[in-house]
């Protein structure tokens, strides 16, 4: 598959209606890959993202030794043995979940070189609270320009641990880590999304004995082994959000379905505060602009507030609410290029420090411009759906990287959008 100079075209001022259904969640699947790791009978996912960084988590399992299966969108994936312990960086350069794979191959093999991670460039996202952990846990760990490795001369000890700031990927690699340790470990201050809560159910589907789902305390009974299971991945809430803001662009009506309203209970709210029309049955979502958009002042939060993976999304939308908005990032240091490609699409955005000041409501008109992160790119997507004219996104692999088929799905919406230059599929 070639992905280089991918672009999204764009034709504007398209009203978007009908239904859309939520994929499964990428930051769900992707250290439930790296959980794979842990055991040698094998696990099958259902429901996993066919997306870009599920791709490269499967790649770098093949280089350590798995045996992997992928029809539609269930994954199987065996590791008998692993045959190597290094994660190349050719493999990972454009992700940053390889460093879930440290804390599992420690606890199943005592050894692990992970090529420093790649990913979006959205400021700083330090790894010291894995990495202490795991020393605290009796890992040796030595890092260059290129490479984190570390080794265990015997087993993984249980620890005594408390987070110093909520961190996602730090909590799920030293559970993975706690599972295989001797001893019963205690996390505190773990990090709350619902992803976690969806790699603990995994994990003891695999047989392991974790208590405290969905509280701050997780406390971990080490075992020696895993077996294999079966796991249904959660839908995707970050995906699920960015359809719902699209709903909410004057003239739009969209049905989210396969949708957790309650992993998004928060931007619910604030789009209701905005104005717009939101009705929640079940596993659906229904959305419909409001007429009127309001402006709000809101901020980044871990779960269960405002996720920092929806405010690139809810800024497009906000350039149509009428006056003056303002979205301040908690939790990155560098989440607002995005709105540098916004002004240019005529956007009034000034960026204070860590808040966005948004004026609107302000037309958009079409231009070529360029997506610098994941989520950015969606947020320049919902741009081009409201512009006048063509909107051109270039880097469409940024959006590949973590939305299932979106130019597909906007089509079925009543989207004009295509996918120009390399091959996806």
């Amino acid at each position: 598959m070639n992905t280089a100079n991918m672009k999204i075209h764009i034709r504007g001022k398209q009203n978007l209606s009908g239904t859309v259904r939520i994929s499964g969640a990428k930051n769900a699947a992707l250290p439930e890959l790296a959980a794979t790791i842990l055991g040698s009978s094998g696990v099958e996912l259902h429901g996993a993202p066919l997306v870009e960084d599920v791709r490269v988590m499967i790649e770098a399992l093949r280089n350590i030794g798995a045996c992997t299966r992928v029809d539609g969108n269930r994954i199987g994936i065996k590791i008998p043995e692993i045959k190597s312990d290094l994660v190349p960086r050719e493999i990972v350069q454009t992700s940053r979940a390889s460093i879930l794979m440290l804390g599992p191959l420690l606890a199943r093999h005592g050894h692990a070189r992970i090529s420093r991670p790649g990913g979006c460039a959205i400021g700083e996202r330090k790894i010291d609270f894995h990495l202490e952990g795991l020393c605290q846990m009796g890992a040796q760990i030595v890092e260059d320009k290129d490479h984190i490795s570390g080794r265990v001369d015997t087993r993984l000890r249980a620890i005594h641990f408390r987070f110093p700031g909520k961190s996602v990927t730090g909590t799920e690699n030293l559970l993975m880590a706690a599972v295989l340790a001797d001893g019963t470990t205690v996390l505190e201050n773990c990090a709350l999304e619902p992803e976690v809560g969806d790699l603990i159910d995994l994990l003891a589907r695999m047989g392991a004995d974790i208590q405290g789902k969905g509280t701050g305390t997780l406390v971990v009974k080490g075992k020696t082994s895993l077996s294999g299971a079966e796991h249904w991945v959660i839908p995707d809430r970050i995906e699920m959000g960015t359809y719902v803001i699209a709903g909410g662009f004057a003239g739009n009506e969209i049905v989210v379905e396969n949708a957790r309203p309650e992993f998004i209970g928060h931007l619910l709210d604030i789009l209701k505060r905005v104005g717009v029309k939101i009705e929640t049955s079940g596993d659906s979502i229904r959305v419909s602009s409001g007429g009127r958009l309001y402006p709000v002042d809101v901020e980044t939060e871990p779960f269960p507030g405002f996720a920092t993976d929806l405010q690139a999304q809810l800024t497009t939308l906000l350039t149509q609410a009428e006056g003056v908005s303002r979205i301040t990032e908690t939790i990155f240091d560098n989440r607002f290029k995005h709105t540098v490609e916004l002004q240019k699409m005529g956007a009034d955005i000034i960026i204070d420090r860590n808040t966005a000041v948004i004026r609107g409501k302000t037309a958009l008109t079409g231009r070529e411009i360029a997506a610098t992160d994941l989520r950015a790119s969606a947020a320049l997507v919902l741009g081009g759906l409201i512009a006048d004219g063509e909107t051109v996104v270039d880097n469409a692999y940024q959006l590949l990287r973590g939305y299932e088929n979106m130019p597909q799905k906007l089509e079925q919406l009543g989207a004009e959008v295509r996918l120009v230059g390399g091959s996806h599929g």
